[in-house]
Protein backbone atom coordinates (compact mmCIF):
# COMPACT_ATOMS: atom_id res chain seq x y z
CA UNK A 1 0.00 0.00 0.00
CA UNK A 2 1.44 3.54 -1.22
CA UNK A 3 -0.05 6.76 0.59
CA UNK A 4 0.35 9.72 -0.91
CA UNK A 5 -0.51 13.42 0.40
CA UNK A 6 -0.47 16.29 -2.23
CA UNK A 7 0.20 19.50 -0.18
CA UNK A 8 0.29 23.14 -1.78
CA UNK A 9 3.09 24.93 0.83
CA UNK A 10 5.36 28.32 0.19
CA UNK A 11 9.12 27.14 0.65
CA UNK A 12 12.10 28.85 0.31
CA UNK A 13 13.83 28.42 -3.34
CA UNK A 14 16.63 30.41 -2.48
CA UNK A 15 18.02 32.44 0.34
CA UNK A 16 15.18 34.99 1.27
CA UNK A 17 13.44 33.87 -1.46
CA UNK A 18 10.00 32.24 -1.45
CA UNK A 19 7.73 29.80 -3.82
CA UNK A 20 4.48 28.43 -3.48
CA UNK A 21 5.31 24.82 -4.55
CA UNK A 22 2.92 22.25 -5.23
CA UNK A 23 4.23 19.11 -3.49
CA UNK A 24 3.97 15.23 -3.20
CA UNK A 25 4.02 14.58 0.71
CA UNK A 26 5.15 18.00 1.65
CA UNK A 27 8.82 17.85 -0.58
CA UNK A 28 10.58 18.44 -3.61
CA UNK A 29 11.27 16.09 -5.35
CA UNK A 30 7.74 13.87 -3.44
CA UNK A 31 8.37 10.66 -1.01
CA UNK A 32 10.64 7.68 -2.59
CA UNK A 33 8.30 4.85 -3.44
CA UNK A 34 10.24 1.86 -3.26
CA UNK A 35 8.46 -1.56 -4.17
CA UNK A 36 9.94 -4.95 -6.15
CA UNK A 37 9.25 -6.54 -9.56
CA UNK A 38 5.71 -8.11 -9.08
CA UNK A 39 4.58 -6.38 -7.00
CA UNK A 40 0.58 -5.68 -6.76
CA UNK A 41 1.05 -2.00 -5.40
CA UNK A 42 -2.72 0.00 -3.65
CA UNK A 43 -2.09 3.04 -4.36
CA UNK A 44 -4.02 5.97 -2.43
CA UNK A 45 -3.61 9.61 -3.59
CA UNK A 46 -4.63 12.38 -1.22
CA UNK A 47 -5.18 15.83 -1.61
CA UNK A 48 -5.04 18.02 0.98
CA UNK A 49 -8.38 20.20 1.91
CA UNK A 50 -6.44 23.56 2.51
CA UNK A 51 -5.55 23.06 -1.66
CA UNK A 52 -6.82 25.34 -4.44
CA UNK A 53 -5.73 23.21 -7.39
CA UNK A 54 -7.09 19.33 -8.36
CA UNK A 55 -4.01 17.17 -9.20
CA UNK A 56 -3.27 13.47 -9.97
CA UNK A 57 -0.25 11.16 -10.20
CA UNK A 58 1.29 9.51 -13.89
CA UNK A 59 3.78 6.65 -12.53
CA UNK A 60 5.80 6.34 -15.55
CA UNK A 61 6.39 2.48 -13.81
CA UNK A 62 3.03 2.05 -14.12
CA UNK A 63 1.56 -0.13 -17.09
CA UNK A 64 -2.24 1.40 -17.86
CA UNK A 65 -3.92 4.85 -19.12
CA UNK A 66 -1.80 7.51 -18.43
CA UNK A 67 0.41 5.56 -15.66
CA UNK A 68 -2.19 6.12 -13.15
CA UNK A 69 -3.61 9.53 -14.09
CA UNK A 70 -6.65 8.36 -15.58
CA UNK A 71 -7.89 6.70 -12.17
CA UNK A 72 -6.40 9.48 -9.97
CA UNK A 73 -7.66 13.11 -10.52
CA UNK A 74 -8.53 14.13 -7.55
CA UNK A 75 -10.13 17.14 -5.83
CA UNK A 76 -9.10 19.46 -2.60
CA UNK A 77 -10.20 17.32 0.16
CA UNK A 78 -10.57 13.94 -1.80
CA UNK A 79 -8.84 10.86 -2.11
CA UNK A 80 -8.69 8.22 -5.06
CA UNK A 81 -7.31 4.87 -5.09
CA UNK A 82 -6.38 2.15 -7.74
CA UNK A 83 -4.14 -0.94 -8.00
CA UNK A 84 -1.29 -1.88 -10.23
CA UNK A 85 1.28 -4.63 -10.75
CA UNK A 86 5.15 -3.97 -10.93
CA UNK A 87 5.66 -5.31 -14.15
CA UNK A 88 9.32 -3.88 -15.09
CA UNK A 89 12.15 -3.50 -12.93
CA UNK A 90 14.09 0.30 -12.96
CA UNK A 91 13.76 4.16 -11.55
CA UNK A 92 10.97 5.93 -13.25
CA UNK A 93 9.67 9.63 -12.67
CA UNK A 94 6.11 10.07 -11.05
CA UNK A 95 4.78 13.47 -12.36
CA UNK A 96 1.33 15.31 -11.89
CA UNK A 97 -0.59 14.93 -15.12
CA UNK A 98 -3.46 17.44 -14.51
CA UNK A 99 -3.70 20.75 -16.61
CA UNK A 100 -1.70 22.65 -17.39
CA UNK A 101 1.19 19.67 -17.25
CA UNK A 102 3.45 21.53 -17.64
CA UNK A 103 2.61 24.25 -14.97
CA UNK A 104 2.32 21.30 -12.27
CA UNK A 105 5.27 19.73 -13.14
CA UNK A 106 7.47 23.14 -12.99
CA UNK A 107 5.90 23.84 -9.49
CA UNK A 108 7.64 20.81 -8.24
CA UNK A 109 5.03 17.61 -8.68
CA UNK A 110 7.45 15.03 -9.33
CA UNK A 111 9.65 11.81 -7.96
CA UNK A 112 10.88 8.80 -8.49
CA UNK A 113 9.36 5.09 -7.96
CA UNK A 114 11.88 2.60 -7.76
CA UNK A 115 11.13 -0.85 -8.85
CA UNK A 116 13.84 -3.65 -7.89
CA UNK A 117 14.09 -6.98 -9.28
CA UNK A 118 12.19 -9.37 -7.12
CA UNK A 119 15.45 -10.43 -5.52
CA UNK A 120 16.29 -6.47 -4.51
CA UNK A 121 19.56 -4.60 -5.68
CA UNK A 122 22.97 -5.01 -4.40
CA UNK A 123 23.48 -3.85 -1.27
CA UNK A 124 25.96 -0.78 -1.20
CA UNK A 125 27.25 2.10 1.58
CA UNK A 126 25.20 4.75 0.96
CA UNK A 127 21.80 5.33 -1.24
CA UNK A 128 20.96 8.90 -2.32
CA UNK A 129 17.90 10.22 -3.81
CA UNK A 130 18.46 13.64 -6.11
CA UNK A 131 16.14 15.11 -8.49
CA UNK A 132 16.73 17.70 -11.04
CA UNK A 133 14.12 20.60 -11.97
CA UNK A 134 13.75 23.51 -13.46
CA UNK A 135 11.75 26.23 -12.32
CA UNK A 136 10.69 29.32 -13.43
CA UNK A 137 9.68 32.76 -11.91
CA UNK A 138 8.57 36.09 -12.46
CA UNK A 139 11.17 38.03 -10.54
CA UNK A 140 15.12 37.22 -11.78
CA UNK A 141 17.32 34.70 -10.26
CA UNK A 142 17.85 35.62 -6.23
CA UNK A 143 15.48 38.27 -6.46
CA UNK A 144 14.17 38.58 -2.60
CA UNK A 145 10.64 37.70 -1.69
CA UNK A 146 7.60 35.25 -2.40
CA UNK A 147 8.16 34.52 -6.38
CA UNK A 148 5.23 33.30 -8.36
CA UNK A 149 5.43 30.94 -11.28
CA UNK A 150 5.47 32.98 -14.44
CA UNK A 151 4.23 31.43 -17.47
CA UNK A 152 5.56 33.25 -20.90
CA UNK A 153 9.20 31.78 -19.19
CA UNK A 154 8.08 28.44 -18.99
CA UNK A 155 6.64 28.13 -22.62
CA UNK A 156 9.99 29.73 -23.57
CA UNK A 157 12.28 27.41 -21.43
CA UNK A 158 14.24 29.80 -20.21
CA UNK A 159 14.22 28.95 -16.45
CA UNK A 160 15.11 31.27 -13.25
CA UNK A 161 16.63 28.80 -11.27
CA UNK A 162 18.14 24.92 -11.84
CA UNK A 163 17.93 22.83 -9.03
CA UNK A 164 18.67 19.54 -7.03
CA UNK A 165 16.12 18.90 -4.59
CA UNK A 166 14.14 22.07 -4.96
CA UNK A 167 15.89 24.76 -3.48
CA UNK A 168 19.36 26.36 -3.98
CA UNK A 169 21.97 24.64 -1.58
CA UNK A 170 19.27 21.63 -0.35
CA UNK A 171 22.31 19.11 -0.49
CA UNK A 172 24.89 21.42 0.43
CA UNK A 173 26.81 22.76 3.96
CA UNK A 174 25.06 20.93 6.43
CA UNK A 175 22.25 19.28 4.40
CA UNK A 176 25.69 17.68 1.94
CA UNK A 177 25.67 14.10 1.15
CA UNK A 178 28.53 12.42 3.06
CA UNK A 179 30.42 9.24 2.72
CA UNK A 180 33.68 7.51 3.79
CA UNK A 181 36.77 6.93 1.47
CA UNK A 182 36.47 3.05 -0.06
CA UNK A 183 32.60 2.95 0.34
CA UNK A 184 30.30 2.45 -2.65
CA UNK A 185 27.83 4.86 -2.95
CA UNK A 186 24.38 4.42 -5.09
CA UNK A 187 22.34 8.01 -6.23
CA UNK A 188 19.16 7.62 -7.63
CA UNK A 189 19.11 10.83 -9.92
CA UNK A 190 15.92 11.55 -11.60
CA UNK A 191 15.21 14.81 -13.52
CA UNK A 192 11.59 15.95 -13.24
CA UNK A 193 12.11 19.04 -15.64
CA UNK A 194 9.63 19.94 -17.01
CA UNK A 195 11.59 21.38 -19.80
CA UNK A 196 15.81 20.75 -19.29
CA UNK A 197 17.63 17.68 -20.29
CA UNK A 198 20.23 17.02 -17.49
CA UNK A 199 23.99 16.46 -17.76
CA UNK A 200 24.83 14.72 -14.68
CA UNK A 201 28.51 14.93 -13.71
CA UNK A 202 30.38 14.73 -10.17
CA UNK A 203 33.48 16.54 -10.58
CA UNK A 204 36.31 14.41 -9.02
CA UNK A 205 34.05 11.03 -9.64
CA UNK A 206 34.31 8.51 -12.50
CA UNK A 207 30.98 6.53 -12.50
CA UNK A 208 31.58 2.54 -11.90
CA UNK A 209 28.09 1.58 -13.24
CA UNK A 210 25.30 3.85 -14.81
CA UNK A 211 21.73 2.40 -15.50
CA UNK A 212 20.62 4.68 -18.28
CA UNK A 213 16.80 5.31 -17.75
CA UNK A 214 17.18 2.65 -14.91
CA UNK A 215 17.56 0.33 -17.61
CA UNK A 216 19.20 -3.59 -17.40
CA UNK A 217 22.30 -2.94 -19.54
CA UNK A 218 24.38 -0.66 -17.52
CA UNK A 219 27.25 1.31 -18.65
CA UNK A 220 30.53 1.21 -17.33
CA UNK A 221 33.37 4.40 -16.87
CA UNK A 222 31.01 6.83 -17.63
CA UNK A 223 31.82 10.53 -16.87
CA UNK A 224 28.38 12.43 -17.44
CA UNK A 225 25.54 10.86 -18.21
CA UNK A 226 22.56 12.62 -19.95
CA UNK A 227 18.78 12.48 -17.97
CA UNK A 228 16.08 13.78 -20.18
CA UNK A 229 13.23 15.46 -18.24
CA UNK A 230 11.09 12.82 -17.11
CA UNK A 231 13.42 10.53 -16.90
CA UNK A 232 16.11 8.67 -14.57
CA UNK A 233 19.30 7.20 -13.93
CA UNK A 234 21.11 4.69 -11.36
CA UNK A 235 24.51 5.78 -11.00
CA UNK A 236 26.91 3.65 -8.66
CA UNK A 237 30.91 4.73 -7.56
CA UNK A 238 33.18 3.97 -5.40
CA UNK A 239 35.22 6.45 -3.33
CA UNK A 240 39.03 6.43 -3.27
CA UNK A 241 39.62 9.88 -1.68
CA UNK A 242 38.36 12.50 0.82
CA UNK A 243 37.00 16.00 -0.20
CA UNK A 244 34.02 17.64 -1.47
CA UNK A 245 32.57 16.09 -4.50
CA UNK A 246 30.60 18.57 -6.43
CA UNK A 247 27.33 17.37 -8.03
CA UNK A 248 26.43 19.03 -11.33
CA UNK A 249 24.56 19.49 -14.75
CA UNK A 250 27.37 20.12 -16.61
CA UNK A 251 25.56 22.38 -18.86
CA UNK A 252 27.43 24.61 -16.05
CA UNK A 253 25.68 27.91 -15.91
CA UNK A 254 22.71 25.97 -14.35
CA UNK A 255 25.47 24.95 -12.05
CA UNK A 256 27.40 27.89 -11.06
CA UNK A 257 24.66 30.52 -12.18
CA UNK A 258 21.04 29.12 -11.54
CA UNK A 259 21.65 26.91 -8.59
CA UNK A 260 21.86 23.11 -10.04
CA UNK A 261 24.94 21.89 -7.40
CA UNK A 262 25.32 20.15 -4.52
CA UNK A 263 28.34 18.08 -2.35
CA UNK A 264 29.09 14.98 -1.38
CA UNK A 265 31.57 14.94 1.73
CA UNK A 266 33.70 12.28 1.93
CA UNK A 267 36.00 11.66 5.11
CA UNK A 268 38.60 9.43 5.19
CA UNK A 269 42.52 9.00 4.83
CA UNK A 270 44.05 10.27 2.25
CA UNK A 271 45.53 7.92 -0.32
CA UNK A 272 48.69 9.77 -2.11
CA UNK A 273 48.80 6.97 -4.61
CA UNK A 274 45.85 7.92 -6.00
CA UNK A 275 45.57 11.78 -5.64
CA UNK A 276 48.47 13.99 -3.91
CA UNK A 277 46.85 17.26 -4.92
CA UNK A 278 45.40 19.87 -3.04
CA UNK A 279 41.87 20.51 -2.81
CA UNK A 280 40.60 24.16 -3.18
CA UNK A 281 36.79 24.28 -2.52
CA UNK A 282 36.00 27.30 -3.44
CA UNK A 283 36.74 27.09 -7.33
CA UNK A 284 34.51 25.15 -7.96
CA UNK A 285 32.16 25.55 -5.02
CA UNK A 286 30.41 28.72 -5.61
CA UNK A 287 28.62 30.97 -3.26
CA UNK A 288 26.13 28.55 -2.40
CA UNK A 289 27.97 25.48 -1.63
CA UNK A 290 30.28 26.58 1.27
CA UNK A 291 30.19 25.01 4.89
CA UNK A 292 26.87 27.11 5.62
CA UNK A 293 25.87 30.76 5.01
CA UNK A 294 24.52 31.28 7.99
CA UNK A 295 25.77 35.15 8.35
CA UNK A 296 24.04 35.72 4.51
CA UNK A 297 20.98 34.37 6.21
CA UNK A 298 21.16 36.70 9.47
CA UNK A 299 22.00 39.69 7.43
CA UNK A 300 18.38 39.00 5.14
CA UNK A 301 16.73 38.26 8.04
CA UNK A 302 18.25 41.84 9.71
CA UNK A 303 17.70 43.78 6.58
CA UNK A 304 13.79 42.25 6.45
CA UNK A 305 13.53 43.91 10.14
CA UNK A 306 15.13 46.79 9.25
CA UNK A 307 17.96 45.97 12.16
CA UNK A 308 21.27 45.50 9.98
CA UNK A 309 24.48 46.50 11.11
CA UNK A 310 27.61 47.21 9.31
CA UNK A 311 28.95 44.13 11.12
CA UNK A 312 26.22 42.16 9.42
CA UNK A 313 26.91 43.02 6.28
CA UNK A 314 30.82 42.59 7.01
CA UNK A 315 30.16 38.87 7.80
CA UNK A 316 28.13 37.99 5.43
CA UNK A 317 30.22 40.04 2.89
CA UNK A 318 33.27 37.88 3.86
CA UNK A 319 30.89 34.50 3.20
CA UNK A 320 30.04 35.55 -0.47
CA UNK A 321 33.46 37.08 -1.08
CA UNK A 322 34.71 33.56 -0.68
CA UNK A 323 32.34 31.48 -3.41
CA UNK A 324 31.86 34.53 -5.50
CA UNK A 325 35.73 36.52 -5.69
CA UNK A 326 38.46 35.08 -3.91
CA UNK A 327 39.27 32.92 -7.19
CA UNK A 328 40.64 36.02 -8.86
CA UNK A 329 41.39 38.42 -6.23
CA UNK A 330 42.57 35.79 -3.28
CA UNK A 331 41.00 34.94 0.04
CA UNK A 332 43.59 38.05 1.30
CA UNK A 333 42.73 40.46 -1.47
CA UNK A 334 45.99 40.33 -2.89
CA UNK A 335 44.98 39.50 -6.16
CA UNK A 336 47.56 37.60 -8.91
CA UNK A 337 50.37 39.64 -10.03
CA UNK A 338 50.10 40.58 -13.54
CA UNK A 339 46.68 39.47 -14.18
CA UNK A 340 44.23 40.04 -11.31
CA UNK A 341 44.21 43.11 -9.59
CA UNK A 342 44.67 43.29 -5.92
CA UNK A 343 42.02 44.93 -3.65
CA UNK A 344 44.04 45.05 -0.51
CA UNK A 345 45.09 48.21 0.01
CA UNK A 346 43.80 49.18 -3.29
CA UNK A 347 44.45 53.17 -4.39
CA UNK A 348 41.63 52.31 -6.98
CA UNK A 349 39.08 51.52 -4.53
CA UNK A 350 40.64 54.70 -1.76
CA UNK A 351 40.10 57.51 -4.51
CA UNK A 352 36.07 56.09 -5.37
CA UNK A 353 35.17 53.90 -2.48
CA UNK A 354 31.43 53.38 -4.07
CA UNK A 355 33.35 52.26 -7.66
CA UNK A 356 33.25 48.56 -6.56
CA UNK A 357 29.31 48.92 -7.11
CA UNK A 358 29.70 49.55 -10.66
CA UNK A 359 32.57 47.11 -11.32
CA UNK A 360 30.13 44.54 -9.70
CA UNK A 361 27.19 45.16 -11.32
CA UNK A 362 29.06 46.04 -15.00
CA UNK A 363 32.35 44.63 -14.80
CA UNK A 364 35.13 45.60 -16.47
CA UNK A 365 37.70 45.51 -19.59
CA UNK A 366 41.03 46.60 -20.67
CA UNK A 367 43.78 47.72 -18.81
CA UNK A 368 43.50 49.35 -15.63
CA UNK A 369 46.09 50.73 -12.89
CA UNK A 370 46.00 50.05 -9.71
CA UNK A 371 48.59 50.70 -6.76
CA UNK A 372 51.09 51.52 -9.40
CA UNK A 373 50.95 48.20 -11.48
CA UNK A 374 48.44 47.88 -14.97
CA UNK A 375 46.27 45.08 -15.67
CA UNK A 376 44.67 44.06 -18.68
CA UNK A 377 41.99 41.46 -18.31
CA UNK A 378 38.22 41.23 -17.82
CA UNK A 379 36.04 40.66 -15.44
CA UNK A 380 32.65 39.85 -16.12
CA UNK A 381 29.64 41.77 -14.13
CA UNK A 382 28.56 39.41 -11.63
CA UNK A 383 24.70 39.89 -12.56
CA UNK A 384 23.81 36.97 -10.68
CA UNK A 385 24.26 38.86 -7.27
CA UNK A 386 21.20 40.70 -5.78
CA UNK A 387 20.98 44.39 -4.33
CA UNK A 388 21.62 43.10 -0.72
CA UNK A 389 24.51 40.68 -2.47
CA UNK A 390 26.53 43.33 -3.79
CA UNK A 391 25.81 45.41 -0.69
CA UNK A 392 27.41 43.24 1.30
CA UNK A 393 30.56 42.10 -0.59
CA UNK A 394 31.30 45.92 -1.31
CA UNK A 395 30.81 46.63 2.58
CA UNK A 396 33.40 43.50 3.37
CA UNK A 397 36.23 44.80 0.48
CA UNK A 398 35.86 48.47 1.74
CA UNK A 399 36.34 47.23 5.51
CA UNK A 400 39.14 44.65 4.81
CA UNK A 401 43.02 45.13 4.06
CA UNK A 402 43.53 48.54 5.28
CA UNK A 403 40.68 50.06 2.60
CA UNK A 404 39.41 53.40 3.75
CA UNK A 405 35.88 51.48 5.19
CA UNK A 406 32.31 52.80 4.59
CA UNK A 407 29.16 51.22 4.32
CA UNK A 408 27.17 50.70 1.02
CA UNK A 409 23.53 50.20 0.95
CA UNK A 410 21.30 47.84 -1.16
CA UNK A 411 19.44 50.86 -1.60
CA UNK A 412 22.81 52.35 -3.22
CA UNK A 413 23.47 49.26 -5.48
CA UNK A 414 19.80 49.40 -6.47
CA UNK A 415 20.15 53.26 -7.86
CA UNK A 416 23.62 52.02 -9.98
CA UNK A 417 21.85 48.91 -11.08
CA UNK A 418 18.92 51.11 -12.97
CA UNK A 419 20.96 53.63 -14.16
CA UNK A 420 21.95 53.85 -17.82
CA UNK A 421 25.50 52.29 -17.87
CA UNK A 422 28.18 54.70 -18.28
CA UNK A 423 30.38 54.85 -21.90
CA UNK A 424 32.70 52.18 -22.09
CA UNK A 425 35.99 53.22 -20.56
CA UNK A 426 39.29 51.62 -19.80
CA UNK A 427 39.08 48.95 -16.51
CA UNK A 428 40.41 45.53 -15.43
Amino acid sequence: IVDLEVIEKEMPISEGVTYTFWTFGGTVPGSFIRIRQGDTVEFHLKNNPNNKMPHNIDLHGVTGPGGGAASSFTAPGHESQFTFKALNQGIYVYHCATAPVGMHVANGMYGLILIEPPEGLPAVDHEYYVMQGDFYTTGKYREKGAQPFDMEKAIDEKPTYVLFNGAEGALTGDKALSAKTNETVRLFVGNGGPNLVSSFHVIGEIFDRVQQEGGTHPQENVQTTLIPAGGAAIVQFHTEVPGSYVLVDHSIFRAFNKGALAILKVDGAENKAIYSGKEVDSVYLGDRAGPNLAAVSHATSAAASGKLTKEDQVKAGAQLFSGTCSVCHQANGAGLAGVFPPLAKSDLIAADPKRPIQILLRGLNGKVTVNGKDYNSVMPPMSQLNDDEVANIVTYVLNSWDNPGGQVTAEEVAKVRAAPAPAPAAGH
